[in-house]
């Protein structure tokens, strides 16, 4: 029952993983939980991450690097840079085969390597 209900739902694991994470952000100074928060959105509008698991690492790092942030009393800027698009972007890098458009990609060398073996 347990294999059904995940593979309807998703990994439960993976759903108490990402929570987990999520309180981690929650938990954060304020400051710094509205950075990770916007960091945050930005990846998931930019980077539209499907596979669970990837999304749940990158949220999970993502938590990782502002607490360690925060404890080590780094300003954020010190932490995004001065351009935080440009910091966001790179950070998801790490986790580009996650991402809808990997497949779309693998796709399309696909499709374009099967026509030029004609």
């Amino acid at each position: 029952m347990n294999s059904i209900l995940e593979t309807v739902t998703g990994s439960l694991g993976e759903k108490r993983r990402w929570r987990e994470a999520q309180a981690r952000i929650k938990a954060l100074p304020a400051d710094y939980r509205a950075a990770a928060q916007a960091v945050e959105r930005y990846l998931m509008h930019f980077g539209v991450v499907s596979k669970g698991d990837v999304l749940v690492q990158m949220t999970d790092d993502l938590a990782s690097l502002f607490e360690q942030a925060a404890a080590d009393a780094t300003p954020i800027r010190s932490v995004v840079g001065e351009d935080p698009v440009g910091f966001a972007e790179d950070f998801l890098a790490n986790y580009a085969d996650g991402q809808w458009i990997a497949k779309e990609r693998r796709r399309l060398v696909t499709a374009i390597d099967a026509l030029a073996e004609r």
